[in-house]
């Protein structure tokens, strides 16, 4: 999606408490939308996946979207590609500067399992109206990047569904929907498609607005053909749909009541408790399902010399969390998040570079820290899950974001729903590794440290120790520890996803898995390696602390 800078409001010098506080105890709509499905009460990404390397072997072949803003962390991928030939060659911290490709399925899979991670049910994959012409080299690409973002959704147990952005036209369509997507590359017929009720999720991005050429007979037209094609239609329209001004076409105003979900594009704006709540009452009363959409912030700097650098700060989340806020006073169930890897206009919440020694040293990019708080590369995401968690009401509502600057995670055992845990709550090195009933402990909460090709350290929250194979054990049965961090192979290991949002654990030095002893699910529980067997005492659940 692409937005002119000029649409970046004030809200920008504007506490985002102010906005919080006045929602508190504003009127709210009763939801009389549909019953939760696949986007209905629940979180959707917009996923772009539209970057491509030279060298990737893609139909493209080439370098593509490279107008970045905000620099990816790249210490987790597997394969990536060396920037030098586009200026950039050596990172802050001395390392080789590279970029990834979204069209290598290993990026695509490492981003579908942070999605995993970190709670998100839903992307919706970005498909340009002006990229679909039949026969050309460009989608050839597209093609080639839905059925990798399919085969991750599957792999994951994330869903997944196509969003047309009419900003590039709409001549191709319907014709893409029905020769390519259903019928040579068969997505919807996937378990990992999107459903809601009943129906495939497709949305339309861009109708409405002035500057793009779709007039209300076009718009009507396009809509209900969709719907007799079996489709649960989006539509992604301007933030100012329903006053029929501004950036929306004056025509629309027999296009909304057929929509089946409105999710009105936000990015250049800030939270209005009003707006919101008006928005949501006229869904209600028309029988439309509501969609809100949030975002991180926005930057245009590098694309755009005369948008200042991160001219819609973050505020170290701050700003997004007000928007979660104002989703869940208003009672909406569903939200859009733009988006997961939009690192050209700043808007990612994947993982980014933290700070400037993560990113090229010869050119000013956004960095996580740009609003002087230091906070880990995945800090959105987590952010992200607590904001969902609110959304859907798992936890109560807070105005302020509960979510720590630093990465934690409660580690899960799939069979037994036990925490793994530093029996005793011992620090010391050479302390047993268990399973125990979650209570919050620190010595429940480990951090993931990236170590590069895509290995992690466990890092214990409460002892800063690492999980261990026990004197460099490789055999079946090696038992499990807490060690000083020490880089050997014995503490590095392999996140792998199974199925249903659950990983596997893999000893980077043995080969072997993360399992709980005999398939025990009891208190106390021991922890070893084993061959892999897919038993579920050997697949275990991210949720981030």
């Amino acid at each position: 999606m692409n937005i002119s800078s000029n649409s970046i409001t004030k809200f920008v010098k504007t506490t985002c408490c102010i906005f919080v506080a006045s929602i508190v105890t504003y009127g709210l709509p009763a939801n009389a939308g549909s019953a939760p499905g696949d986007v209905v009460g629940k979180v959707t990404v917009g996923y772009q996946g539209w970057f491509s390397a030279s060298g990737d072997g893609s139909p493209v072949n080439n370098w593509g979207h490279t107008n970045i803003e905000l620099w990816p962390d790249m210490r987790e991928y597997t394969q990536s590609y060396s920037t030098t030939s586009l200026g950039w060659s050596t990172l802050g911290n001395g390392q080789p500067a590279t970029m990834f490709s979204s069209y290598d399925q290993s990026t695509v899979n490492l981003h579908f399992s942070w999605m995993a991670q970190n709670g998100i049910d839903t992307a919706a994959l970005q498909r340009f109206g002006n990229e679909i012409v039949p026969g050309s080299q460009i989608k050839a690409q597209r093609d080639g990047e839905s059925q990798r973002v399919m085969n991750a959704a599957q792999l994951t147990g994330r869903k997944f569904f196509i969003m047309y952005d009419l900003s590039g036209g709409a001549s191709y369509v319907q014709s893409d929907w029905t020769n390519t997507i259903v019928n040579t590359l068969h997505l919807t017929s996937s378990s990992a498609y999107a459903k809601q009720n009943g129906k495939s999720v497709v949305c339309l991005w861009g109708l409405g607005y002035t500057s793009i050429n779709v007039d209300a007979t076009a718009a009507t037209s396009m809509i209900n053909w969709f719907k007799s094609q079996g489709c649960y239609v989006v539509v992604g329209a301007p933030g100012s749909w329903r006053s029929l001004s501004g950036q929306t076409r004056s025509d629309y105003g027999s296009v909304w009541p057929i929509c089946d979900m409105i999710m009105p594009w936000q990015v250049g704006g800030g939270p209005d408790p009003s707006w919101m709540a008006a928005d949501f009452s006229y869904c209600n009363s028309h029988g439309i399902d509501y969609q809100s959409d949030v975002y991180p912030g926005f930057s245009f700097h590098n694309s755009n010399a005369g948008s200042p650098p991160n001219q819609a700060p973050r505020n170290a989340g701050d700003f997004m969390w007000s928007q979660f806020a104002l989703v869940r006073q208003t009672g909406v169930p569903s939200v859009y998040i733009s988006m997961f890897d939009e690192v050209n206009e700043g808007t990612a919440i994947f993982k980014g570079a933290e700070d400037s020694s993560m990113k090229p040293n010869n050119q000013w990019f956004l960095t996580l820290d740009a609003d002087g708080t230091h906070v880990s590369s995945d800090f959105y995401l987590r952010l992200t899950d607590d904001g969902m968690k609110m959304v859907k009401g798992t936890t109560p509502y807070q105005a302020s974001k509960p979510t720590p600057y630093g990465s934690a995670y409660r580690i899960v055992g799939r069979q037994s729903g036990r925490a793994l845990d530093v029996a005793g709550q011992s620090t010391a090195a050479g302390s047993t590794v268990d399973i125990w009933d979650w209570n919050g402990g620190t010595n429940q909460q480990w951090a993931l440290k990236p170590y590069g090709a895509g290995t992690y350290e466990l890092v214990g929250v409460q002892s800063g120790r690492a999980l261990d194979v026990k004197g460099q054990g490789t055999v079946n049965g090696s038992g499990i520890d807490i060690w000083d961090v020490n880089n050997g192979q014995n503490q590095l290991w392999h996140i792998q996803p199974t199925d249903s949002g659950y990983f596997k654990i893999v000893g980077v030095q043995s080969g072997r898995v993360l399992e709980v002893k005999g398939q025990s699910t009891a208190n106390g529980a021991g922890v070893d390696i084993w061959d892999w067997n897919g038993g579920l005492n050997q697949q275990w659940g991210f949720d981030g602390q």
